[in-house]
């Protein structure tokens, strides 16, 4: 059966909508449990389809897991199988985080390489070079990785890209590698920090999050700790941008963790988009008349995020005016602008530029999810649109989204969920 939403556009959206955790904390939080056995609790957890298919890989390791009224509870104390299973690894790309945390942990790990992903290369060759820095020795065989390390020992470490994944699996090795960590031209995107931070509170020596050069002294032993997931910076994203695609909006955004979304932010008022702040982290949107053409250029953090681009694209089809989007991190982004010009959008891509010329009237149209973020994308532009739009392959939006089409219905969105016959 393959899941399909109908949506039918135009109408006013007015309410609350409030962020779930963070899918991109929650993964390399569940891979950190490995570090230390035994029972951890994790608020704020999301439940989507990429943490859920960790958390079996966590289970076909040894480890439990159970949901409480408002945490998951995590047991690593039975873990002793180092081996992730290829069916499950493939499904997703962040699977590559039990690298770090296997090797750290256990000292060996047997780690599919991933494989492709349809915005992206998103190389593997920096995990594998600092991982091997530490003292590991790595081989591929058969597709996997196959890791064993007598001990690992501290040393200097240079990333040739701040890959967010590799400074997350480099931060959970040199936990408990001997001796001190440095870490250059890391990342310093704000669910890096959070689990920095996490590695902290379990007794790790962790200086410079959030800088470009992460100190890290190891220990010999970490211990497991209570934490609660940061509020998803890029699901607040998605949904300041719903409240100003239209001007009768009327759209409160909650549990924004503002700090993480400077950058957005500030797009977004220089798109002619107010936001006002109405209690304790929450934001609501007020867009104008008109919407303002604008330049972005996706960067690593704290510079404007690429996972937030399809999004500013739908919003900037509606501005006055010619506005221009440089990819800079995924070289196949831009794959969705095909499915926006079937609506009717008038958007060329010139190498990693794409032109948006506004304001367009889209139509609706059937139209297909090309990535995770595009797909929730081409949802918010069928909302603007007055008559049907049918997005398929929505499995990608539900990898990142809680309750996505739940939280669009409380809105008054007229969305629905069909199922096909395949």
């Amino acid at each position: 059966m393959e899941r399909k939403y109908v949506i039918k556009g135009g109408k006013p959206l007015k309410g609350e909508i409030e962020v779930s955790g963070a899918k991109n904390a929650a993964l390399p939080a569940i891979c950190a449990t490995l570090l230390a056995p035994g029972v951890y609790k994790l608020k704020n957890f999301p439940k989507v389809r990429d943490v859920f298919n960790m958390l079996k890989i966590m289970e076909s390791l040894g480890a439990t897991y159970e949901f409480k009224k408002d945490y998951v509870e995590i047991n690593t104390e039975k873990v002793e199988r180092v081996f992730i299973p290829y069916e499950l690894a493939s499904q997703m790309r962040a699977s590559i985080l039990f690298l770090g945390a296997l090797v750290g942990g256990f000292k060996s790990a047997v780690v599919p390489m991933p494989g492709g992903c349809a915005i992206g290369k998103r190389p593997v060759d920096f995990h594998i070079k600092g991982i091997s820095q530490l003292g590991a020795n790595i081989q591929l065989e058969k597709g996997n990785l196959v890791v064993s390390a007598k001990k690992l020992k501290g040393t200097q470490i240079v990333l040739d890209f701040p890959s967010v994944t590799a400074t997350e699996n480099l931060m959970m090795a040199a936990s408990l590698a001997e001796g001190e960590t440095i870490i250059k031209n890391s990342a310093k995107e704000p669910e890096v920090i959070f689990l920095g931070e996490m590695l902290k509170k379990m007794g790790a020596e962790i200086k410079g999050l959030g800088e470009d050069t992460i100190y890290i002294k190891g220990k010999k032993k970490l211990n497991p700790v209570n934490i609660e997931i940061i509020p998803d910076r890029i699901e607040a994203g998605t949904y300041l941008v719903l409240g100003a695609l239209m001007e009768e909006n009327e759209v409160i955004v909650k549990n924004i963790e503002k700090e993480h979304l400077k950058t957005p932010i500030l797009k977004l008022e220089e798109i002619g988009v107010a936001l006002e702040e109405v209690g304790k982290n929450a934001l609501k949107v007020k867009r104008g008349k008109t919407l303002n053409p604008v330049k972005i250029i996706t960067a690593p953090y704290p510079g404007f995020p690429t996972d937030l681009q399809p999004f500013f694209t739908i919003l900037l089809t509606q501005a006055e005016g010619i506005s221009f989007i440089t990819e800079n991190i995924f070289e196949n982004r831009f794959l969705y602008v095909y499915e926006l010009k079937r609506m009717g959008a008038e958007i060329e891509v010139e190498n990693r530029t794409a032109i948006i010329k506004g304001p367009t009237s889209l139509m609706g149209s059937p139209v297909k999810a090309t990535d995770l973020r595009a797909g929730a994308a081409l949802v918010l532009a069928g909302l603007v649109v007055e008559d049907v739009t049918t997005v398929y392959n929505v499995e990608f939006i539900e990898r990142g989204y809680e309750n996505f089409v739940e939280k669009l219905l409380s809105l008054g969105a007229d969305i629905k969920i069909e199922e096909d016959e395949s």
